[in-house]
């Protein structure tokens, strides 16, 4: 009888997911700080005005005037082992790869290190035939989101990448942010109103279609309805206004001088936008805030990011996995 000749078995496609942030100085000092700020700032989505007039401005007015600023802030929250946002990102990659052991999962920053477009390259060169881009900005914005995309059309030669948008409905998402607030609540017990607060951007980039408050939107009166809150118990801010013109309202600082107003004295702050904790929340909210609301008399307490829990690992890792099919 002739020898029955069979075809080898394929190889599962080798696999990777790069959970993308925004970014971090590699270190708390004014040289590192400035680096930073210069490529962040520097990026035609992040500040969408003319490069013959902005990168004067930057280099010579917002650069030196911001920097020693920014420096002191992230002084002020830096952990023993480093940028929080490094730190809390690379703790959500690893639990994410647990619940993906065929996978490869590597965190990648926007801006500073470890850099996206070194990233994708060094999979490209490993050899990997798919990649998932998870940009951990759960409701998408031209200014962040986009600019991942940029990066991953320059970066995608050779690869086959698909690329997570937005998830600012996603149920399983929503389901782990409701939980955190429910779980943080019930073991400190609920303040008499809830903010949340997102990253603000200008207004014009909105007036020009950006859908980046509408997303923001969804994704609180999914989470309001889950949690069972009435519209008066609760309240949608935007905060890191910078610059003159006019930001995304009602901004959150200001929410919390007409609650102290009007009485309030514990109120409390989650700011669903940001997939793990960073100097916007530790700095910004839990800090600054906190101390100004203090200042009249009230308490901000405030609720932390997802970062690395169960529930957002399996929420991102299910995301990836469809994403992958897709």
């Amino acid at each position: 009888m002739p020898e029955t000749l069979h075809s080898p078995p394929h190889s599962p496609p080798r696999i990777a997911l790069v959970v993308a942030n925004l970014g971090t100085p590699d270190a708390p000092t004014a040289k590192a700080v400035r680096r930073y700020l210069a490529e962040f700032l520097h990026d035609h989505r992040v500040v969408q005005l003319s490069r013959w007039i902005w990168c004067p401005v930057l280099h010579f007015l917002i650069l030196p005037l911001r920097g020693p600023k920014a420096t002191k802030k992230y002084a002020a929250i830096w952990l023993p082992e480093g940028s929080p946002l490094a730190v809390y990102t690379q703790r959500l990659a690893t639990a994410i790869q647990s619940r993906l052991p065929a996978w490869r999962v590597l965190p990648a920053m926007r801006y500073g290190n470890p850099a996206l477009k070194r990233v994708l390259r060094e999979l490209h060169e490993e050899g990997f035939e798919k990649v998932v881009v998870l940009p951990l900005y759960p409701q998408y914005s031209t200014t962040t989101t986009a600019s991942i995309e940029d990066v991953v059309a320059s970066e995608s030669k050779g690869l086959s990448v698909s690329l997570v948008e937005d998830y600012s409905t996603d149920p399983r998402w929503i389901a782990a942010v409701v939980d955190s607030i429910r779980s943080w609540r019930a073991r400190h017990d609920a303040g008499e109103h809830l903010l949340f607060s997102f990253h603000g951007l200008p207004q014009r980039i909105a007036d020009n279609g950006d859908p980046y408050p509408q997303r923001c939107a969804a994704s609180v009166q999914a989470i309001a309805t889950a949690l069972g809150l009435a519209p008066t118990e609760w309240t949608l801010t935007f905060q890191s206004r910078f610059g003159k013109e006019r930001w995304l309202a009602p901004a959150t600082d200001k929410v919390l001088d007409e609650l102290a107003a009007r009485g309030l004295r514990r109120v409390d702050v989650v700011c669903p936008g940001f997939a793990v904790d960073c100097l916007e929340t530790l700095e910004e909210v839990a800090m600054q805030f906190a101390e100004g609301f203090a200042a009249k008399g009230g308490e901000l307490r405030y609720i932390p990011c997802l970062n690395e829990s169960d529930a957002h690992a399996e929420a991102l890792a299910a995301l990836a996995q469809r994403a992958a099919q897709g």
